[in-house]
């Protein structure tokens, strides 16, 4: 139970995922990178891990030890590792994983809530259902959306985001028939008409929102959208569609 909700929130954040199996009496937590041909650095892989058993000792106010820790490639001092994970660490092994106890996974936190938690885990349950079912281009553009006010505009950086070398991004949208470039145009416009649906924003605050420094390069990009200025387009709209 501790670790259920921490996976689907780590599920929910790439570029790591988790794959966690029970058998018997042992849990095992195996560390996986979401769609990348690269290895995890080093300090997040002993990072993810580390956090999921201090998630579990704060939770319930157990020192919860692990049954073993392996890691694929160095992680500084073997003693000082073991010392925090209460257990054997092993450097060199094929993939990154914690084995845990079996019976450590049906503590519960000591915040315990059923009734929140009845609320909350359909949510999260379906929020990682939609996440699943996301195409390359779709998670790009999700990625896009979040970033448009801060500037993230950069394939790079969205692969990194992604935790995809950087030319892998635009092969994989390659395939899918699309271009980094057109998931950009799609993502501002989709954005513009939603904030446009808005009456309490202001035109200059919805060009920067979807990343426009210049206030007439949005103009001139909305007019090629839909034809229109932003201006009249969001009277059309909420002439049909008025705020309640």
């Amino acid at each position: 139970m501790i670790f259920h909700y921490a996976y689907i929130i780590k599920q929910l954040c790439p570029p790591e995922s988790l794959r966690i199996t029970e058998v018997g009496e042992i849990c095992t937590i195996e560390l996986e990178w979401m769609h990348s041909e690269q290895p995890g650095l080093p300090m997040l892989v002993g990072t993810t891990l580390a956090f999921l058993l201090e998630l579990g000792r704060r939770g319930t106010g157990k020192p919860l030890s692990a049954r073993s820790v392996e890691f694929s490639r160095s992680m500084g001092d073997v003693k000082v590792l073991e010392a925090y994970f209460g257990c054997p660490v092993r450097i060199g092994a094929t993939d990154n994983r914690m084995t845990l106890h079996r019976r450590d996974l049906d503590r519960l936190f000591i915040s315990y809530n059923k009734e929140l938690l009845e609320i909350l885990a359909p949510a999260l349950d379906r929020s990682l259902d939609e996440y699943r079912s996301r195409s390359i281009p779709e998670m790009v553009k999700w990625i896009l959306k979040r970033c448009l006010t801060g500037g993230l505009l950069d394939i790079r950086a969205v692969a990194s985001e992604l935790g995809m070398s950087d030319r892998t991004p635009q092969r994989r949208l390659t395939d899918e028939g699309t271009t980094f470039k057109q998931l950009l145009t799609q993502a501002r416009h989709e954005q513009a008409r939603e904030y446009l649906a808005d009456p309490k924003l202001e035109i200059k605050e919805v060009a920067f929102l979807i990343g426009y420094e210049d206030q007439n390069s949005f103009y001139r990009a909305f007019r090629l959208w839909e034809g229109d200025t932003p201006s009249k387009w969001r009277s059309e709209y909420l002439g049909a569609n008025p705020p309640s």
